[in-house]
């Protein structure tokens, strides 16, 4: 069979992709490497909760359940995905990993560890959650100091008696932090001052307020869009900010360095923890698309909202696809139905 569209990825974008695409006349089959639905959440640390309320946290179709003004855990997302899934029928084919994308003519022939898919359109959705990244330092550090991704902590049990140190400044490395400085001598290494913003404003969530002033519709080429993208993201909530004060959480500058058991600051100071979790972020890896022009010298997608210069071949799901939200929960259906709509074009006019 070749399929009109194969989806590469089950997480909230080819979720997404499939509720539009279960309303049009295609054929479609969405392909995940993972054994169920919700399994990249699931993996995430345990007191994980989202900084967007449940009505900002939901996907095209179907409302997440409950009072929509309060902020889901990672549990609630695992149930709520697999519900989206079930409810719309959504064909999902698991435990099929890609190994390699290649197109012949009109054609994408997709190798997996469970066979050969052909299709005329294929959307990459695997998200920007694919590779840890973690800096080379890494690798001075004596065997003695426990080292962890965040993607790979899940609660302070896994870690050794003695201080911790987190580095990177993002919601997850802060969260991480806050979680943390209950039990633990807690430092938090920055490249950059943290902007905080509050949760609620007016008991409103500050989303509604984002909504409201147009800053969650801001298309990435905007004025407002470029200033938020220089500014990086801010932290939301003020229980890190508090914990500061009260020196619970003890913030140091960029790290710069690592030596057997020391730590090596921007501003020359120097720190020795037991544990080390790297909140640094993520590598995109696309090493299985054979289809070198759909990147550019830095290994990045060239696309122009998803779509890109590969006739039949899209992207969704990358930070800043469009809109801010792009990546999330709140944003990824908005760019779902932009794709939709232009890969029935592509259909009709083959």
């Amino acid at each position: 069979m070749i399929y009109d569209v194969l989806i590469i990825g089950a997480g909230q974008a080819g979720l997404s992709m499939g509720y539009f695409l279960k309303q049009s006349h295609l054929s479609f089959l969405i392909i995940d490497k993972e054994q169920e639905i919700g399994s990249v959440w699931r993996k995430r640390y345990d007191s994980l909760v989202l900084f967007t309320p449940k009505r900002y946290s939901s996907l095209p179709g179907l409302m997440m359940e409950g009072n929509l003004d309060e902020f889901p855990p990672k549990n609630e997302i695992v149930a709520y995905l697999k519900k989206y899934a079930t409810t719309f029928s959504l064909p999902i084919k698991h435990g099929t990993e890609v190994i390699r994308v290649e197109k012949t003519k009109n054609i994408f022939h997709v190798v997996t560890n469970r066979g050969a898919l052909l299709a005329k359109q294929i959307i990459v959705a695997t998200g920007p959650f694919q590779t840890p990244k973690i800096p080379e330092i890494s690798q001075k550090l004596d065997h003695s100091i426990k080292q962890l991704h965040s993607s790979q902590y899940k609660n302070s049990t896994q870690l050794q008696d003695g201080a911790v140190l987190v580095i990177g400044g993002g919601n997850s490395g802060t969260q991480i932090a806050v979680e943390l400085s209950k039990s633990k001598e807690v430092y938090l290494s920055i490249s950059q001052k943290l902007t905080f913003l509050p949760l609620t404003f007016a008991s409103k969530s500050i989303f509604w307020w984002f909504d409201k002033l147009g800053i969650l519709h801001a298309n990435r080429d905007s004025f407002i869009a470029k200033k938020l993208q220089q500014q990086g993201d801010p932290i939301f909530g003020y229980n890190l900010k508090e914990l500061i004060r009260k020196g619970k959480v003890i913030l140091k500058t960029r790290t710069k360095n690592a030596e057997h058991t020391t730590i090596y600051f921007e501003d020359g100071d120097t720190l020795k923890v037991k544990n080390i979790i790297w909140a640094t972020g993520f590598y995109s890896n696309y090493h299985w698309l054979k289809i070198k022009e759909a990147f550019d010298k830095q290994g990045n997608p060239k696309h122009k909202r998803g779509v890109t210069s590969v006739s039949g071949l899209y992207f969704l799901g990358l930070p800043w696809q469009h809109r801010r939200g792009s990546a999330l929960l709140l944003g990824v259906g908005n760019d779902a139905k932009y794709l939709c709509q232009q890969i029935i074009k592509n259909v009709n006019s083959m």
